[in-house]
C-alpha cells in the first residue's frame, strides 16, 4: 500500500487527515463495520447499481454487484455500492426515455458528491446503459461498464421463440390467425430467465456498444444473464477497475472519437437498434466529442451486416454467444480494416489485442466481412423537406420492396388517435399508403416513446400485408422491425413539417438516395406552417416540465440542453 499512499486519490480528500471533518467521515463509514486499513489510501470504487424489481432485466444485479465487490476487494480496493433510479422499458409510464436524463443526473451528481476514485456501472434495460454512460462521462472518473446479459432463448412448442416472434403473434391475433390461448401459452415461454431481451434489441445493442467502445470487458454483450461466466466477468470488472484507478485511466481516454466511430460501424455490423443513434450522440456530447447524426451516414452506410439475429435475421442472443459473440465480429472487422484496432480499452490493451483470438463457432449466425449476411444495411440517415435535421431507418428490418416507395399519407395525431382508428374497417388505407404518426417526439409526447412501429391495420393484416412505410417523430424498440422511419427532426410539436402533413399528401421514401420528401411546394409548406398552432404543453410542474422546457431534438441526442458537456469530478468541500 506504500505506493498508493504516495499517489493522491480523490477519496483521500474525504478520508485522510486529522481534522474533524475527516474524523467524522471515517467514523460514519466505519459504522458499516469496515476495518481501519480501509482508509490507508486504497482506491475507493463505486458500484453504481440499477437493481430494481420494477426493472426485471436488472433484477439479478444484487448478485452481480456482490461479485464486483469481491473483485474490488481482491484487487485491494474499497467497494461502495449505491443505487440510482432504474427506468425499466416495459413497466415505466409514459416511457422510460423520459427518465433517461433524470437517471444520468442521478449518476453524475452521486459520483461527483461522494468519495469515489472510480466506478463500475451495472446497466441492463434499455435506458440504464446510456443514462449511466452519460452521467459517468460528465464526471470522467475511471469507469467500467458491466451489462446485464441477455435472457436465454425462449422456447415455444418445440421452437426457439423471441420478441420478434411475439410481435408477429400479436399481429396474427389481430388478423384472426391466432387465438388468445396461443398468446397465453407463449407468455410463459418468452422470458424464461432474468436478463434483457433475447434478440438484438436496444439493450443488447447498447451492451454491444459498451464493448465496442472499449468501456466494457470482452464478451460483455452476449454472455447470458444466468451464465456463470457473467459472474466471472463481474468479478474481473471489479478487479480491473482498481487497476484503472491506479493507472489513472479516466473515461475520456477510452471514449474518444475513434471509439465512437468504431461503435457506429459495429452497430451496423450487428443490425443494431436505431435507438443507438440517439444514445451515442448524447454520450458523445457529454464527453465533448464531436459526433453528428450525419456521421452515421458517412461512417456506417457501407458496413455490411454480419449477424443473422432477430429482428433482422433468425437467431437469438444465446446463439450469438455460443457462436463466439461480439469478439468474432470485432476481430473480423479489424482484420478487414473497418475499425480502429489501436483504440484503447479498459483492459489497458487495444481493441485488436482484446479480440485477436476470437473464433467463430457457427458461420450461419456470425457471417464474415467477405461473406456478409446483408450488404449496406446499417442505420440510414434520411434528409428532405419532411426531416431537414434528419430521420432514421434501419433498412435491414424492412421489406425490400419498400426501400423505394411513394404513397398517400394517412395521418394519426397521436397515440390515442392511432389506437382509436387503426383497426376501423372504414379507415381509408391500403397497402401502398404511408402511415404518419405525429406529436410523439421528445417534447410532444413527452419523452419520445417507442410507438414508431405503427400496427398495420387489421383489415390489411387479413389481406396478408406484413409491412408498410410508417413515419413518425417517435422511436421504436430495437426488437421491432419494418419499413419504419423514426426520429423525424424537428418533431411536430415544435413546428417541424410533420406537423402539417395532411391525409392524401404524397410521401416519397428513397433509401438509396437517403431521401424523405413531402410532395408539396415550399410555398405551400410555409403557408401551412404559418397557420399551425403548437399543442398545449403536456405538463406544468416537476421533472416533466423541466424536460419539456430543455430537451434537445432527436438529432442532438434528446439530452437536456444544460447537461451537454462534462464538468469533471471536482466539488467544493463544505466549510466548518
Amino acid at each position: 500500500m506504500a505506493n498508493e499512499k504516495r499517489r493522491v486519490l480523490r477519496s483521500q480528500a474525504w478520508f485522510e487527515g486529522t481534522g474533524a471533518k475527516n474524523f467524522a467521515n471515517r467514523s460514519w463509514v466505519r459504522s458499516r463495520g469496515v476495518p481501519e486499513d480501509h482508509f490507508d489510501g486504497r482506491p475507493v470504487v463505486g458500484i453504481c447499481n440499477t437493481w430494481s424489481e420494477l426493472t426485471p432485466c436488472n433484477s439479478h444485479f444484487r448478485d452481480l454487484a456482490q461479485h464486483v465487490r469481491e473483485g474490488i476487494i481482491e484487487a485491494g480496493g474499497v467497494p461502495m455500492e449505491f443505487p440510482v433510479i432504474s427506468p425499466g422499458e416495459m413497466l415505466t409510464r409514459p416511457t422510460a426515455m423520459l427518465l433517461r436524463n433524470l437517471c444520468s443526473m442521478d449518476v453524475e451528481e452521486t459520483l461527483r458528491a461522494n468519495p469515489m476514485d472510480g466506478v463500475v456501472l451495472l446497466m441492463g434495460c434499455d435506458k440504464t446503459t446510456p443514462a449511466l454512460l452519460m452521467g459517468a462521462a460528465s464526471v470522467n472518473l475511471p469507469t467500467i461498464g458491466l451489462s446485464a446479459g441477455p435472457m436465454l432463448n425462449g422456447s415455444f412448442r418445440g421452437k426457439s421463440f423471441g420478441v420478434k416472434d411475439a410481435w408477429n403473434m400479436a399481429a396474427d391475433l389481430r388478423a384472426g390467425r391466432a387465438v388468445n390461448g396461443d398468446f397465453e401459452d407463449a407468455e410463459n415461454c418468452l422470458t424464461r430467465t432474468v436478463g434483457v431481451c433475447n434478440v438484438m434489441g436496444t439493450a443488447s445493442t447498447m451492451a454491444s456498444m459498451v464493448e465496442a467502445l472499449g468501456v466494457g470487458l470482452p464478451d460483455n454483450a452476449s454472455i447470458p444473464a444466468v451464465d456463470a461466466r457473467r459472474r466471472v466477468l463481474a468479478r474481473m470488472a471489479g478487479r480491473r477497475i482498481v487497476d484503472l484507478v491506479r493507472e489513472e485511466l479516466t473515461l475520456d481516454k477510452i471514449l474518444t472519437r475513434q471509439a465512437l466511430e468504431n461503435a457506429i460501424k459495429v452497430n451496423a455490423a450487428i443490425g443494431g437498434s436505431t435507438n443507438a443513434v440517439i444514445h451515442l450522440t448524447a454520450v458523445a456530447r457529454r464527453m465533448g466529442v464531436e459526433l453528428d447524426i450525419e456521421d452515421w451516414h458517412q461512417i456506417g452506410r457501407d458496413v455490411p451486416t454480419l449477424l443473422n439475429l432477430q429482428p433482422s435475421g433468425s437467431y437469438m442472443m444465446q446463439d450469438f454467444h455460443e457462436a463466439g459473440g461480439l469478439p468474432v465480429i470485432i476481430r473480423d472487422m479489424c482484420e478487414a480494416g473497418l475499425l480502429y484496432g489501436d483504440a484503447l480499452t479498459v483492459t489497458g490493451k487495444t481493441l485488436v489485442e482484446n479480440n485477436a483470438n476470437a473464433i467463430c463457432m457457427n458461420s450461419d449466425v456470425i457471417h464474415s466481412v467477405a461473406d456478409p449476411f446483408m450488404q449496406n444495411s446499417g442505420v440510414a440517415i434520411l434528409r428532405g423537406n419532411l426531416c431537414p435535421n434528419g430521420a432514421v431507418i434501419k433498412p435491414s428490418a424492412a421489406e425490400h420492396r419498400l426501400l423505394k416507395h411513394k404513397g398517400r399519407a394517412v395521418v394519426f395525431e397521436g397515440q390515442e388517435d392511432l389506437n382509436l382508428r387503426v383497426d376501423d374497417p372504414n379507415l381509408e388505407i391500403d397497402a401502398d399508403s404511408v402511415m404518419i404518426l405525429r406529436n410523439c417526439g421528445p417534447r410532444g409526447f413527452p419523452g419520445m416513446p417507442e410507438l414508431g412501429m405503427l400496427p398495420i391495420p387489421a383489415k390489411l393484416l387479413k389481406q396478408g400485408v406484413t409491412d408498410m412505410v410508417r413515419i413518425s417523430d417517435a422511436r421504436m424498440s430495437g426488437t421491432s422491425f419494418g419499413a419504419v422511419v423514426l426520429h423525424v427532426s424537428p418533431e411536430a410539436a415544435v413546428g417541424g413539417a410533420l406537423a402539417v402533413v395532411r391525409d392524401g399528401d404524397i410521401i416519397e421514401l428513397n433509401i438509396e438516395e437517403r431521401r424523405l420528401e413531402l410532395h408539396i411546394s415550399e410555398e405551400e409548406l410555409q403557408d401551412r406552417l404559418a397557420v399551425w398552432e403548437p399543442p398545449a404543453a403536456a405538463a406544468n410542474r416537476g421533472y416533466t416540465k423541466l424536460y419539456i422546457d430543455t430537451v434537445n431534438q432527436a438529432d442532438e441526442g434528446c439530452d437536456l440542453d444544460f447537461l451537454v458537456g462534462k464538468s469533471g469530478s471536482d466539488v467544493p468541500a463544505a466549510q466548518h
